[in-house]
């Protein structure tokens, strides 16, 4: 196996490299190819089944990523017009997420690149959605931010601020000590009755709301750190009590509860990215993972850029999701530098940076 690996990545100086993407963490199947760097396809099957329940469940989400996993690679190499045979290596999530799911697309990515004798690279989810900003359009691409850059990285299980020194060495300087910005909107959501995914119902709300109709507590947490378990208590007990005047209070209001929920959230992540960026001295930055696709938080970044100077990098609203695409970004880099994975090498489910 070993020198297969050898002869198929010894690269010759202008030969492209094409990197299969495989995303399978939570409840979404998704494969893309990278053409050094430049996107040529980006599939992905999405699984309506969990909105009946109000979250993902983890089998589910496991029984339909086996379903999915197979066409979906098979569409990604038919809309990047290249056979699997050009392929270069296989890069896959190997962690964090559900484990169930995880082990679908590790089994079949260590099952695929052993087929075609080609190198298989694990990628670190977190690590996938900060270097989404480097997926290329097209071959005069050059939109990437420049290293070291700060990233809030904010989606359902992550609320995190970065510092990003190089692709492989990320510096997490504050995090969410309890619940993230993402999964306090879901909740609250549901708490309203909205449905689930809450983020885009939220979303849509708000945008025809007052984001200063109500007010909600806001933490109290040193350094960089967040907090967002304070703020859904503060809606839940506040929302008990408007409820017990008028039983109808949900639906009266919905917009402006929208809003003023968005914007107590997105005023919490701008606060201490602010103060990152002020005591860091780094203007260049991103922001990414599933609520970057929020429009309160896009409208603030740009609020920020034109106050404070900051280059501001916003992910297409493709690339804020989970996907492949970032995950091949990642795997291109890791291509290039020779840092492969053994065929034993396990999923993990806890969420860390490596």
């Amino acid at each position: 196996m070993r020198k297969q690996h050898k002869k198929k990545t010894i690269m010759k100086k202008n030969e492209d490299i094409y990197i299969l993407g495989i995303e399978s963490s939570c409840d979404d199947t998704s494969a893309a190819v990278l053409r050094n760097g430049v996107i040529l396809s980006n599939v992905t099957a999405s699984q309506d089944v969990h909105k009946a329940y109000g979250g993902v469940v983890p089998e589910l989400a496991s029984r339909a990523h086996q379903q999915n996993i197979v066409p979906v690679v098979d569409q990604a190499l038919k809309r990047a017009g290249i056979t699997k045979e050009q392929l270069s290596a296989i890069a896959f999530t190997r962690g964090p997420g559900l484990m169930g799911s995880l082990l679908v697309g590790v089994s079949f990515a260590k099952g695929f690149a052993r087929a075609l004798g080609i190198p298989l690279i694990d990628v670190n989810h977190l690590q996938g959605h900060v270097l989404a900003h480097f997926i290329k359009e097209n071959d005069d691409d050059n939109s990437q931010p420049p290293f070291p850059f700060i990233c809030l990285l904010v989606s359902g299980g992550n609320s995190q601020i970065v510092k990003v020194n190089a692709y492989n060495d990320m510096e997490v300087l504050g995090q969410t000590i309890d619940d993230a910005a993402g999964e306090a909107i879901d909740k609250c959501s549901k708490v309203m009755g909205l449905g689930y995914p809450g983020g885009p119902i939220i979303d849509k709300l708000a945008r025809n709301g007052n984001p200063k109709a109500y007010k909600f507590a806001e933490p109290n947490v040193p350094d960089y750190n967040y907090s967002f378990s304070g703020l859904k208590t503060s809606f839940l007990y506040n929302l008990r009590e408007w409820i017990k005047d008028d039983p109808d209070f949900i639906e009266h209001h919905k917009n402006d509860l929208a809003a003023s929920l968005e914007f107590t959230i997105v005023d919490i992540l701008m606060k201490k990215l602010r103060k990152a960026v002020k005591d860091t001295g780094i203007k260049h930055v991103a922001v990414a993972g599933g609520v970057s696709a929020n429009n309160g938080l896009r409208n603030a970044f740009h609020d920020h850029a034109a106050r404070f100077g900051w280059t501001i990098y916003i992910p297409k609203f493709s690339y804020t999701t989970d996907n492949a695409a970032m995950i091949a970004s990642v795997g291109t880099f890791k291509f290039k530098d020779g840092k492969f994975a053994s065929i034993d090498l396990p999923a993990f489910s806890k969420v860390t940076f490596e």
